[in-house]
């Protein structure tokens, strides 16, 4: 799960039960939740996990010893926002009403993962929530103490109204109106300072903007001071806060200017002065309105960036000089193909912006290949040269999928740098077509799956596992491998996902095991006695005709059980465990072994131990990343091996990468070790194990 560690839940299982304990967190990790577990013993072991470590979850089963009233008390003693959920065997009227009484924010029955999953979804989006909000508020808190501090540096007169009266106001404004303190304003209504003849007209203003209607983005009028002196002035309103409670920031400005020449000012300052269209700043604040308009009503709207293909030719051909009078020329080409009114910008040196409101996902592609037809069919002049320019054009459609500004700029800017790959085209994202793709992403594996079951399209390659201590019996394994058809082969990982999901691992280990049934058949009549660890899934644990076909294919080749082990994940034998345990018998009665591979990484891996005895333990990846350099690793590393020696199982070392870690594993008395370092894995079986 490619997840940073920091974005794991730090989840605290209160459980008797191992068994059940695991099977919580290897459901949440088979659903994509990197979960980094604890598992109390006692009261008193909780307490000390809640004290040293941060909890952002608690999962307490009702039957549990410490008992729910316990972990609720010391939760609460704790004085930390930690969730905690019930898990219990049954819910009635009673349970229900007893949980809650303990601060339980959820129940779910312990044999509904889905519910399990939905409740640890939504308290963990809850807490990550609250969480949020604290540090919203601390930082809103923060930065009220600057705003203040702005406001009372401020040249601009301002000043805070609730209800219409003033709360607040700074020097400037004092000063303004000729007030020598807050005290001589305070409590005055905001009306006092506006000449009578317009007191009836802001009456109307007041009350409009008391029933929650927007404030006008600039109010011209003539304003009063303390002697009565009339003024013409402008007055801007921000909803604000003043002190946690909702009020208007109030901003006035004297009028100097003539208020259109002022119009006009601002109309030039949101224009690019080259070509006339809106500039970069002022497009991107229409698209953000655009984007929180899908995210909250629905709406639906294009954005589609044009660049001119082979710009940097056409300026060395044109001249540097011309660059400007390009930009000129594709600007009113553009504006002549979309109208006065569009959304259109200049949103880099020779990149041009346009967004498509109230437009779906065929309306904003038809603008874009219209786009593309004006510009190539149309000569742009650039001083005394002239050319065709064609164009490229990135867009996405923008929706509630794809409902944040950042993610609707860089899906644009990764459909315009393809489209410049080929030139004169355009690549419109759509989510709706992403999901739409992903489905026949899923149905082409499922028939190349199955095509693979029915072509003999899976190959097995062959790794060593080579003994650390001097057994020279040639013990390999198999590693499982699709051929694409075309030289290359496909790793497990890419599809084995899609295979459970779609019911098919049962039919990939039985070609697997017949196949490496086989393969040993030949290995013993050259003479070549060979024993081979091969994978199986979970999925077969369940199905009774794995183990009979084990037998029969056994017996077709005159192949001794002894030397075939299964291989099972220790997470996926907890949380199968009567199913891994009968297996275990059946396959037994061929003398085939069982290994356990992934091990060490679960909550208390060797109680395991103690319902199944596995052949093998291949210890957890995990313990091998970094072996040399981590001492908590070596630790872990020379406890597995002890304990697995206590009670007669071997062990495996895989993904070993140096030296060191050979040395550090041969002297806690692991018994093999495989890897890339040692041997890399191919289609033969070549190894010199004497």
């Amino acid at each position: 799960m490619a997840k940073n560690q920091d974005n794991a839940l730090r989840l605290m299982v209160v459980d008797d039960s191992m068994e059940d304990a695991e099977a919580i967190v290897s459901s949440l990790r088979n659903a994509g939740i990197a979960v980094r577990p604890l598992r109390p013993g006692t009261a008193e072991e909780m307490a000390e996990m809640l004290s040293g470590q941060t909890i952002d979850m608690v999962l307490a089963a009702t039957s549990s010893a410490i008992g729910l009233e316990q972990v609720a008390r010391q939760l609460q003693e704790s004085g930390k926002d930690v969730p905690m959920l019930a898990i219990a065997d049954e819910i009635d009227t009673g349970s229900f009403s007893r949980t809650h009484a303990h601060g339980v924010r959820r129940i779910v029955l312990r044999g509904d993962p889905q519910l399990l999953l939905n409740a640890v979804r939504d308290e963990r989006h809850d807490l990550e929530a609250r969480r949020a909000l604290r540090l919203l508020e601390a930082r809103v808190r923060e930065t009220e103490r600057r705003c203040d501090a702005l406001i009372d540096s401020s040249r601009d007169p301002i000043a805070y109204v609730h209800e219409g009266m003033h709360i607040r106001a700074n020097a400037a404004y004092l000063e303004m109106f000729g007030f020598e303190s807050f005290e001589d304003v305070e409590g005055m209504s905001l009306l006092d300072m506006v000449s009578p003849q317009q007191v009836e007209d802001f009456k109307d203003l007041l009350k409009r903007l008391a029933r929650g209607e927007p404030p006008p983005a600039r109010y011209e009028l003539e304003a009063r001071d303390s002697q009565g002196n009339g003024f013409p002035a402008s007055m801007e309103f921000i909803p604000a806060q003043y002190e946690g409670e909702p009020c208007l920031q109030v901003i006035f400005r004297r009028e100097e200017v003539d208020p259109e020449l002022a119009r006009q000012v601002e109309e030039l300052r949101q224009r690019d002065q080259v070509t006339g269209l809106l500039n970069r700043p002022t497009f991107l604040r229409r698209l953000e309105e655009a984007v929180s308009s899908a995210a909250n009503d629905g709406g639906r709207h294009g954005l589609l960036m044009i660049e001119p293909d082979n710009y940097q030719r056409l300026l060395q051909e044109m001249g540097l000089d011309t660059a400007d009078d390009l930009a000129v020329g594709a600007a009113e080409l553009l504006r002549g193909c979309v109208g006065e009114d569009a959304i259109a910008a200049r949103y880099g040196e020779h990149r041009l912006a346009l967004l498509v409101r109230d437009s779906d996902y065929a309306a904003t592609a038809k603008m874009a290949e219209q786009l593309l037809s004006a510009y190539a069919g149309q000569v742009i002049q650039a001083g005394v040269h002239s050319a065709v320019v064609t164009v490229s054009i990135g867009g996405v459609q923008i929706g509630e999928k794809i409902a944040s500004v950042s993610q609707v700029l860089a899906k644009a800017e990764h459909a315009l740098q393809t489209a410049l790959e080929m030139g004169n085209r355009c690549e419109i994202f759509d989510p709706a077509a992403a999901d739409r793709a992903e489905e026949e992403h899923v149905q082409a594996w499922v028939a190349r799956l199955r095509d693979a079951l029915d072509k003999n399209g899976f190959v097995l390659h062959y790794q060593p596992v080579i003994s650390l201590h001097g057994d020279t019996g040639a013990v390999y394994e198999a590693l499982l491998r699709l051929d694409d058809g075309g030289g290359e082969l496909v790793k497990p990982l890419e599809f084995l996902q899609i295979a459970e999901e779609q019911g098919l691992l049962w039919e990939i280990d039985h070609h697997v095991v017949g196949r490496a049934i086989a393969r040993i058949g030949e290995r013993m009549k050259d003479n070549k006695p060979t024993t081979l660890l091969v994978k199986i899934s979970q999925a077969s644990l369940h199905d009774d005709s794995l183990v009979r076909y084990i037998g029969e294919q056994l017996a077709q080749h005159g192949v001794p059980g002894e030397y075939l082990v299964l291989q099972l994940p220790e997470a996926k034998v907890f949380t199968h465990l009567k199913a891994a345990r009968d297996f275990a018998d059946a396959v037994g009665r061929f003398d085939c072994r069982l290994a356990l591979s992934d091990f060490g990484a679960g909550l208390d891996s060797f109680q395991l131990l103690s319902h199944l005895q596995p052949h093998l333990l291949k210890l957890d990846r995990s313990f091998t990343q970094d072996l040399a350099q981590n001492a908590d690793s070596q630790q872990r590393v020379n406890e597995i091996a002890g304990k697995a020696r206590e009670m007669g199982i071997r062990t495996v070392a895989e993904y070993v990468q140096d030296a060191a870690s050979m040395s550090i594993l041969f002297t806690a008395g692991i018994d093999y070790a495989q890897g890339n370092f040692l041997a890399q894995s191919g289609p033969e079986m070549h190894y010199d194990f004497e």
